[in-house]
């Protein structure tokens, strides 16, 4: 039966709106805060973030197993990336992925991201300078992405992870899978993206920092002050968002070509947002990029981006690339991302 591109589009469209709308109850609270995992918001790929974090139509490095996993089935060969970001309040976050192309079989992807935090004194009201003690956090997400082509025009990724959270004493895990599309639309140039992330079970923190000594009667002198108990922790769901958007080939030349991107997001913890972006590639070695986040979007302290990329082919099929990003990010000063990648 031959596949009829509409009616898949269609379909997956129909599945990605469910899922959102399944999880949540539109109404006019943000809902801000009310996720576990919020590092998984965190954008990744310094070219990604450069553009605004508009990327779900382009979706054309490794970094596409976090923006659209089903983009990493046009990258050939080989690929590797190995991310640095400088975030906010000293917290680093390092990102690596890789792609391995299985010809007319699809492509494989493989991601982990983790936190680098400092550790940091432990206090009590009784002890407000610290106890002597320190504790530490981490952040860590590992996935497998897989991608295939179902026609020339359209393809579909899946991405399913392992996430996992650590403070102190108490940890917190779980499994979700990102699900996205990419169609070569039949106008000249413009490439539609779909993806939801994070779809999965909740979070909730547990360990040996939820045991406390409790006294169920602190007026009497007479009872057992010191009973063993156990604080009860809440469950939370993870930050579920959904991206549509599209790339637009303004100029193709042999030695300039010019892309703008746009992109409009959907997330459970906050309100709905634009992003745009664009990127200037003079003769595929020297890229200029720019963009805006959080486009209508109230009290948000992201606004413009910039980034600047370069490309350099070694031995005919090795490529290798560095790039660069700064977001302004208001009160909180900047974030800095490093990325550097081979292609081969």
């Amino acid at each position: 039966m031959k596949l009829n591109i509409k009616s898949i589009f269609a379909v997956t469209l129909f599945l990605f709106n469910s899922f959102v709308y399944s999880q949540q109850t539109v109404t006019n609270v943000s809902k801000k805060g009310t996720t576990a995992a919020s590092f998984l918001s965190i954008g990744q790929g310094a070219k990604a973030s450069a553009m605004g974090s508009a990327f779900v139509a382009l979706a054309d490095d490794p970094s596409a197993i976090y923006w659209n996993p089903a983009g990493i089935v046009d990258i050939t060969g080989t690929s590797i990336m190995i991310e640095h970001t400088n975030w906010i309040a000293g917290i680093n976050y390092n990102f690596m992925a890789a792609t391995y192309s299985l010809g007319g079989i699809g492509t494989l992807g493989l991601s982990f991201t983790a936190s680098d935090i400092k550790d940091m004194n432990v206090t009590t009201v009784e002890e407000p300078e610290g106890t002597g003690e320190t504790f530490s956090v981490s952040d860590i997400a590992f996935s497998i992405a897989y991608s295939l082509k179902l026609t020339d025009k359209f393809s579909i990724g899946f991405n399913p992870k392992f996430v996992y959270q650590k403070i102190w004493k108490m940890t917190a895990s779980a499994v979700a899978i990102d699900l996205g599309v990419k169609y070569i639309t039949p106008f000249d140039g413009i490439v539609l993206g779909m993806s939801i992330s994070n779809f999965g079970t909740p979070m909730k923190m547990e360990g040996k920092s939820a045991l406390v000594l409790y006294d169920p009667d602190p007026e009497s002198t007479g009872n057992n002050g010191k009973i063993p108990a156990q604080l009860q922790t809440d469950s939370w769901e993870l930050p579920l968002n959904f991206r549509v958007g599209l790339a637009y080939q303004v100029l193709n030349t042999q030695s300039h070509r010019v892309t703008i991107t746009l992109d409009a997001l959907h997330p459970s913890d906050n309100y709905e947002s634009v992003n745009f972006g664009a990127e200037y590639n003079f003769g595929n070695t020297i890229f200029l990029r720019g963009g805006y986040k959080s486009l209508f979007l109230d009290n948000s302290e992201e606004s413009f981006t910039l980034g600047v990329g370069l490309k350099q082919l070694l031995l005919g099929n090795l490529a290798i690339s560095v790039d660069y990003t700064y977001a302004d990010f208001g009160r909180l000063s900047n974030i800095q991302k490093f990325s550097f990648s081979i292609v081969f």
